[in-house]
């Protein structure tokens, strides 16, 4: 009954009541990104496989610039990345505008991450279990290494959450989740700005 109905419902309120509360941040964000983006504005679209891996377009706040060496190509992320874009992305406001998404109902609260569109031909049949269900905000896989864990042990940590989605189970991860960004834990992987891409191997 949860999974089917209830998620959804508490996920909109709670995403409406969220984003009335959030919205000085989210105004303060998106001025201060415009103006240290360089031009590259203050929000990132991408499309990314949701449920059923049916395409969506996921929203969050911009925090690298466009820059491009001289033969057109864009920068390594390290090097685009500003010191206002590490902060946002330390303290995890750069997800807040998925919250967005949540209320179109192309996301839930808690789930599995939506990923790159690239990746869907490289998973497992297991591993391809995770578009089962919405993807999150955040999930089982993000309270337990986030960015510091293998893709391997990532989509093994997604496939429980589907095979064990509950109130209790979305309660943990939203606990875990605050806490882990008041410590500003699990970010990015050792060295890296953001995680190493998925090839497929497991």
């Amino acid at each position: 009954m949860y999974k089917r109905f209830f998620k959804r419902f508490f996920d909109f309120w709670i995403a409406l009541f969220a984003l009335i509360c959030a919205s000085p941040i989210l105004i303060v964000v998106t001025i201060w990104l415009h103006f240290t983006n360089k031009g590259a504005g203050a929000f990132f679209f991408q499309e990314r496989p949701g449920k059923d891996a049916k395409l969506f377009k996921v929203v969050k706040f911009k925090t690298m610039t466009d820059e491009r060496n001289e033969n057109g190509e864009l920068l390594p992320d390290k090097d685009r990345l500003t010191k206002v874009g590490k902060l946002v992305r330390s303290t995890s406001i750069d997800e807040l505008p998925q919250l967005f998404n949540v209320l179109k109902g192309d996301m839930a609260l808690i789930g599995p991450r939506p990923l790159l569109v690239q990746y869907l031909p490289l998973y497992s049949k297991e591993q391809a279990r995770r578009h089962e269900v919405r993807p999150g905000i955040s999930g089982w896989a993000q309270c337990h290494g986030r960015n510091n864990i293998s893709w391997a042990k990532k989509f093994e940590l997604d496939v429980w959450y589907v095979d064990h989605v509950s109130l209790l189970t979305d309660l943990k991860v939203i606990w875990i989740t605050v806490m882990k960004v008041l410590k500003r834990a699990d970010i990015s992987q050792e060295g890296q700005a953001t995680m190493e891409p998925f090839n497929g191997h497991n």
